[in-house]
C-alpha cells in the first residue's frame, strides 16, 4: 500500500511539474512573438503612425507590435515628414529619424544596426540655419538656430553693411546630441542698418545654410511741406528722407480741433535713394491754425517734425 500511495504521490508531483513547464513555456513564447518599440526624432515633438495610425509623439514607447513589416511614418509642423517600411523584430528595438525643415528638405535613411534588436537613422550631412525675427531693431539681441546631422562644429558668419561687409565670424558652436543648435548674437547700438545674412557651415566647409533679416534703425528721418501756410482745400506736398534702412515711414497731423489727437494721413514707401514723398489734399473745413507733420519710419526708430499754417495766407 506504501509503495501505490508512493507512486502516486510521485505522479501528481510530476504533472504538476510538467503542467508548470508548459505554462511558463507558453508564457515566454507569448512575450516573444510581440515587440516594444521606443520611437525618437531631431526634433522631438513629431507624431508617429505606425500602418497609418497615430501611436503617440516622440519620445514614444509603444508596446504589443506585431513583428515583421510595418509602414512607419513621422510627422512634424514645419518638417518634411519622414517615411518608410519598417522591419520590426520580437523583443525590444529602436527607431529613429532625423526630420529636415520643409520645404525641399532630404529625409534621412533607414538602415539596420550591428545588432539585431535595434535600428537607427543614418542622416544625410546637412546644415539649416534660421532666424529668430526677420526685422530688428538696431540694440537688440537676434537668435540664430537650425539643425545638424552628421557634424560636430558649426561655424557662424555674418555678412552685411560696415564692418560685416567682407564677412565675420561670430563663433563656433556644438550641435546638442539631437542635431540642433543655438547663438544668441548681441551687437548693440553702433550697427549700420540695412540687410544681413547668417551662414552657418561645418567645419570642412562642404555644407552650409543661409538665413537673411535686416536692422533697422541709427539714421534720421525728416519731412518739409511745400508751402509753409495754406489755405483749406490746397494741396501739400510733404517729402523727405529716411536713412534708418525702414521701408516705409507713416505720417501723422497734429493741429487745432478734430486734429488735436492727431490724424494718420498714410504708410508711404522709401525709394531706394531713402527718399519719400506724399501729395495730400488739405480739408476745405480745416479750422484755421498752426498745424504740425510729423513722419516716422517703421518700427519707429526715430522721427522727423515740421510746422506750417492754414488759414492765414496773406493777399498781396
Amino acid at each position: 500500500m506504501r509503495d501505490m500511495s508512493g507512486r502516486k504521490t510521485l505522479g501528481s508531483v510530476f504533472l504538476l511539474l510538467l503542467f508548470s513547464i508548459l505554462i511558463c513555456g507558453c508564457m515566454v513564447n507569448q512575450d516573444a512573438k510581440t515587440a516594444t518599440v521606443q520611437f525618437v526624432s531631431s526634433p522631438t515633438g513629431a507624431e508617429v503612425y505606425l500602418d497609418n495610425q497615430y501611436r503617440g509623439s516622440t519620445p514614444a514607447t509603444v508596446t504589443g507590435i506585431e513583428p515583421g513589416n510595418h509602414a512607419l511614418e513621422f510627422r512634424r509642423t514645419g518638417y518634411v515628414s519622414w517615411s518608410d517600411t519598417a522591419t520590426i523584430p520580437p523583443g525590444t528595438s529602436q527607431f529613429a529619424a532625423a526630420l529636415s525643415p520643409a520645404p525641399g528638405a532630404q529625409q534621412g535613411v533607414l538602415v539596420p544596426s550591428q545588432t539585431a534588436t535595434q535600428r537607427i537613422v543614418t542622416p544625410a550631412r546637412g546644415i539649416t540655419a534660421r532666424v529668430s525675427k526677420d526685422l530688428i531693431v538696431i540694440g537688440d539681441s537676434m537668435t540664430f538656430s537650425g539643425t545638424s546631422s552628421g557634424i560636430t562644429r558649426i561655424i557662424l558668419m555674418l555678412y552685411g553693411p560696415g564692418y560685416y561687409n567682407n564677412g565675420v565670424q561670430l563663433d563656433e558652436v556644438r550641435p546638442d546630441n539631437l542635431g540642433l543648435w543655438s547663438y544668441t548674437w548681441n551687437p548693440g547700438t553702433k550697427l549700420l542698418p540695412g540687410s544681413f545674412t547668417i551662414e552657418a557651415r561645418d567645419d570642412r566647409n562642404t555644407v552650409s545654410d543661409k538665413a537673411s533679416f535686416r536692422a533697422v534703425g541709427n539714421g534720421v528721418v525728416s519731412v518739409t511741406p511745400n508751402k509753409y501756410a495754406a489755405a483749406p482745400g490746397d494741396t501739400i506736398i510733404f517729402s523727405g528722407q529716411c536713412t534708418t534702412g525702414a521701408d516705409n515711414v507713416r505720417l501723422v497731423l497734429n493741429g487745432p480741433g478734430g486734429y488735436s489727437g492727431g490724424v494718420e494721413l498714410g504708410t508711404i514707401s522709401v525709394a531706394g535713394t531713402t527718399m519719400w514723398s506724399f501729395t495730400y489734399k488739405l480739408d476745405p473745413n480745416m479750422p484755421a491754425g498752426s498745424y504740425t507733420i510729423a513722419a516716422y519710419d517703421i518700427p519707429k526708430t526715430t522721427s522727423g517734425t515740421s510746422q506750417f499754417t492754414v488759414g492765414f495766407v496773406s493777399i498781396t
